[in-house]
């Protein structure tokens, strides 16, 4: 017999039995549709239960007012929708003749049980969203006050600085400068009263020598924005211990809905499992047709399957191999480019490889991600890319160089941008944002743009004291190589001017690891 005929045979005997079951069982499918409602209302009120958990978490990550309010507006949708389904679900109905074959799944004991414990967390998620709610909302006014007033700490403070610097006193300006460090710290790093204690015992002695009224008022304005956060902290600290209350009863309602469904899915199961108990016989039948079938059906194909598979599989592997290929090509052409581009002025390729790792270390130690410190190490080659097009008169000029000259060179920047700028890959984009502002200064004085603080890319700001490093430290034509003391007194001066503040507070923190690198990749002439 051909597999068609098997085919054909099959389905005929299949549909056979299906007209079978339906005559038998026309009169249990009656009671099922019943109870198929009743486990629909049930999977609904689950649902809802859910969706409330669900706008519970959400609460947290609201930023404003008007979203806290379309939550608990949404919120208490739900509320109402779970106590509709659940009045609804146990509204006393008629019993019928085929009630005593098999019982409501809403009345089974153990779902009746478990449905007024889902009634009873609900009522406690309900407790939960106001302390949530409440706790959010003072959390946004506290962080809008303090997003009102700091401008106002801010301009006072940088006024004041100005006013002291004026009168030259070395001791003002450095009883001053504790005062800014602290501030910082009180306001964005440890946010604790500890910091604010020290920041007023600070205060408290640069007032006793420099009496001014404006000093008053910032002392004033400054515990004012500190008191915000010292209480944001503070409701920070209730919204976290709440929201461990609120996810163990999240997992004890998850687990409590689990078991519903667990338990609508048995009781269902069973009782399916003894309505068709009497046709047990021709199921038997028509599966060992089904099977006898797909055997007949899977030798035929089974060999052409396997060969299909194994052409995707080695296929997978090599596409694999050759995107692997690409990009580790991808990054040698990079560095070879940023190599070619330093060699031109004379500088070995030891420079870009040096900057390469300096730029990954500042990079992780900031805070990226490994992945994007590794493509920050990657593209940091690139930095001077723009001056192969720098004429070599200029380029390797031993000397100082002129106005004329000085601008003609500043323009390898927006040069190696041009060349760069028009990739969509990653790599060659993150190369074309640190060739274009490598040269940027934070305090706006540096070029081709005159970026200022943050506007600066993070690429930029990193490769640009991995670079000056590094610089600094070797012999090129126009100089000899600094002493470290003299790299460490410039780096200290150019902070929060030429460098970024923090990443000079990483490099000075993690310098031991910085100058093993730089002995690790030393030029062969040194």
């Amino acid at each position: 017999m051909n597999i068609k005929k098997v085919v054909k045979i099959s389905f005929i005997l299949i549909v056979l039995s299906i007209i079978t079951i339906f005559s038998i069982n026309s009169i249990i499918l009656v009671k099922l549709n019943e109870n198929q409602s009743s486990k629909k209302q049930i999977s609904n009120l689950v649902l809802t239960q859910e969706n409330m958990n669900l706008l519970v978490e959400d609460i947290i990550n609201s930023n404003s007012i008007e979203q806290l309010n379309e939550i608990k507006k949404e919120f208490h949708t739900n509320e109402i929708a779970f106590e509709k389904i659940l009045s609804e679900i146990f509204i006393e109905d008629k019993d019928d003749t085929l009630d005593f074959f098999i019982q409501d799944i809403h009345k089974h004991p153990i779902i009746s049980k478990h449905l007024q414990l889902l009634s009873k967390s609900e009522k406690k998620i309900e407790e939960k969203f106001d302390m949530i709610f409440n706790l959010q909302k003072r959390k946004i006014e506290l962080n809008k006050l303090f997003k009102i007033n700091y401008p106002n700490e801010s301009k006072i403070r940088k006024n004041i600085e100005k006013e002291i610097l004026k009168t030259k006193n070395v001791q003002f300006i450095q009883q001053f400068s504790d005062i800014k460090y602290y501030s910082k710290e009180v306001l964005f790093q440890h946010k604790n009263s500890k910091y604010l204690h020290i920041w007023l015992e600070k205060a408290k002695l640069l007032k006793q020598n420099y009496n001014n009224e404006k000093f008053e008022e910032y002392i004033k304005v400054f515990n004012k924005v500190a008191n915000y956060i010292l209480k944001l902290e503070e409701v920070k600290r209730k919204e976290i211990e709440t929201q461990s209350k609120i996810d163990n009863i999240i997992k004890s309602n998850k687990k409590l809905n689990t078991t519903i469904e667990n338990e609508i899915e048995t009781l269902s199961s069973n009782f399916i499992k003894s309505a068709y108990s009497l046709i047990i016989s021709l199921l038997v039948f028509t599966i060992i047709f089904i099977i006898y079938l797909a055997f007949k059906v899977n030798k035929n194909v089974s060999l052409s399957f396997d060969e299909i598979e194994e052409k995707v599989e080695n296929g997978l592997k090599t596409i694999k191999k050759l995107n692997n290929e690409i990009e580790n090509t991808q990054k040698e052409v990079v560095f070879t480019m940023g190599a070619i581009g330093e060699s031109r002025s004379k500088e070995t390729g030891n420079h870009v490889k040096r900057v390469a790792e300096y730029s990954k270390l500042l990079a992780l130690y900031y805070g990226l991600s490994k992945e994007e410190a590794e493509l920050l190490k990657q593209a940091s080659p690139m930095h001077d890319i723009g001056k192969v097009a720098i004429p070599d008169s200029i380029l390797n000029k031993p000397g100082r160089f002129d106005d004329k000259e000085r601008e003609i060179m500043n323009t390898h920047a927006q040069l190696g941008y041009e060349m760069l700028k028009h990739s969509n890959r990653p790599l060659l984009k993150a190369a074309a944002i640190v060739s274009l502002e490598h040269h940027e200064k934070w305090d706006g004085t540096g070029y081709p743009k005159g970026l200022k603080g943050e506007e600066i890319h993070i690429y930029g700001r990193i490769t640009a004291i991995a670079d000056v490093f590094d610089a600094l430290g070797s012999d090129r034509c126009y100089k000899k190589a600094w002493e470290d003391e003299k790299i460490f007194k410039l780096f200290k001066e150019e902070k929060a001017k030429h460098f970024d503040p923090k990443l000079v507070d990483i490099f000075f923190e993690k310098l031991n690891e910085f100058l093993e690198i730089r002995n690790k990749f030393k030029d062969t002439e040194e």
